[in-house]
């Protein structure tokens, strides 16, 4: 399910790119007839198995002498490639490996690739000719060149990451490139996304207070100061034919319940048409937002009416986080371009009678990952918050599920904290918010204390799907620590 009101913002349409070359030795061709072309099989091999929707392909083939790793150093920072994995054919001089990642500046991937999972020992032996088998053995001599080229980039500063593995049918291998991939494109979508911060933070909670320039650091986000005033004022330009039509995407979208007032629906409607056009104006891909709405009355409703329209956001890609939570928006905004969604949440309760950990919010929620559909129930109140409307109650999709929390380190670093768990059926609270039942491997009790104990804020974001392993890839990228509670 991808439930779209409106087409949303186009952020940024360029591809990731990716670069890719392999090395050899340039002596080796005439000595080895044939060889270079079975090298160069293998690298074409790779491009396929890399090559996939939204990703361009930089292949530089096979570099095979210092003169030309030189020029394709150039070329890949005229690509402006985000990463580049090299695949390491056979041996090669290290020479012709610094050149072209010294000059690129992005992560690096090293690829150690066996052809085959073995030699065919009796068929290599029965060659009888003995150039014929060096050429056959130098196909298989991936592995031969990796610990020079780890020395020198290790002595040259550059940071590098491996897989060794195998050309075909080796599923570890692959699932691990495609978590690389999938974390590059995820940096690159960090990078530039224009997050929206409307309001102020919720006076007293001290956990959610961020550094914004340290986020736009470390992830390259762009930082929009939003003023409420603005969203009420739109709201006042909002047709009757507009909220009508909004009126029926709601019942496409919701379950709406028949006990709610049809005037808070209408409000609800006119914030939610107003916020989608403040979103595509400022070109947001996130948002955080909180107000206390007091003392003036048209932005008392603008903040009262706001759930429904930013629980659709949500659900088309554009992650809103409440009471103004800047840490977990970006968490939830990594969560959903993993394509894991990335719904606002915490853990309120525990049922130590099923072990298992009761975690909600009071909305937005990521309706794109609701078990079943997401609810709207009338609120008389918002629990702490000013005004009264409708809000949605949903549970995440039972299953898999992955929290991702970005906490601030004393001394000023960011660090990825991150758990798996399973999203479980049984009752649930039915309050007019997101509410689901989580069990973890290491039980609710357990799990709370581990959790607590790195100082996480107690908001964090929740998505399908277990990905701790494209996390970890998305740290190294970034340069984070990242924590997984096991």
């Amino acid at each position: 399910m991808n439930p779209t009101c409106t087409t949303p913002p186009d952020l940024d349409a360029s591809p990731l790119r990716v670069g890719l070359f392999g090395i050899g030795l340039d002596a080796y061709w005439p000595q080895f007839p044939g060889l270079k072309e079975r090298l160069e099989g293998y690298l074409s091999r790779v491009a396929e198995k890399l090559r996939r929707p939204g990703v361009e392909i930089v292949n530089l083939g096979l570099v095979d002498n210092p003169d030309r790793a030189y020029s394709a150093g150039h070329e890949f920072r005229r690509a402006d490639v985000d990463i580049i994995f090299l695949h390491v054919t056979t041996y090669a001089l290290s020479s012709t490996v610094l050149p072209v990642v010294r000059r690129a500046k992005v992560p690096v991937i090293v690829l150690n690739l066996a052809p085959g999972p073995a030699i065919d020992y009796a068929a290599f032996n029965a060659l009888g000719d003995r150039t014929r088998m060096t050429g056959d053995w130098l196909a298989y001599c991936s592995a031969c060149p990796v610990p020079e080229i780890a020395n020198v980039l290790k002595r040259s500063g550059i940071v590098f990451h491996q897989i060794t593995g195998v050309l075909e049918n080796d599923p570890l291998c692959w699932n691990e490139v495609d978590a690389w991939v999938e974390a590059a494109r995820v940096v690159s979508g960090m990078d530039g996304n224009r997050l929206g911060l409307m309001g102020h933070y919720y006076g007293g909670m001290l956990d959610i207070y961020s550094d914004t320039t340290l986020q736009c650091a470390v992830f390259g986000t762009h930082i929009e100061i939003l003023e409420v005033d603005e969203l009420s004022a739109r709201r006042r330009d909002v047709s009757d034919v507009e909220i009508t039509r909004r009126l029926r995407d709601f019942s496409e979208h919701f379950d709406v319940q028949p006990d709610c007032p049809a005037e808070d629906l209408t409000e609800a409607a006119r914030t939610s048409v107003a916020l989608d056009r403040m979103v595509a104006d400022h070109r947001l891909g996130s948002l955080a937002y909180y107000y206390k709405g007091t003392g003036v009355s048209d932005n008392e409703t603008s903040i009262a009416s706001i759930i429904l329209g930013t629980s659709l956001l949500t659900g088309r890609n554009v992650p809103v986080a409440g009471e103004y939570e800047v840490k977990n928006v970006q968490a939830m905004k990594i969560m959903d371009l993993f394509g894991a969604g990335g719904s606002f949440t915490e853990y309120y309760a525990m049922d130590f009678n099923d072990d298992v950990v009761l975690m909600g919010h009071d909305g937005p929620g990521h309706i794109a990952i609701a078990q079943g559909r997401t609810k709207v129930r009338p609120l008389k109140v918002y629990h702490g918050k000013v005004g009264k409307g409708v809000s949605v109650e949903m549970a995440v999709k039972h299953g898999p599920v992955t929290l991702l929390s970005i906490i601030e380190r004393t001394g000023g670093s960011l660090a990825l904290l991150c758990a798996e768990g399973e999203s479980v059926p049984g009752p649930v609270l039915e309050i007019g918010n997101t509410n689901s039942r989580y069990r973890f491997a290491c039980g609710a009790r357990e799990f709370v204390n581990r959790w607590n104990a790195h100082g996480p804020a107690h908001h964090c974001a929740v998505g399908v799907g277990h990905i701790s392993l494209k996390l970890d890839k998305l740290a190294l990228l970034l340069g984070l620590e990242i924590i997984c509670v096991t």
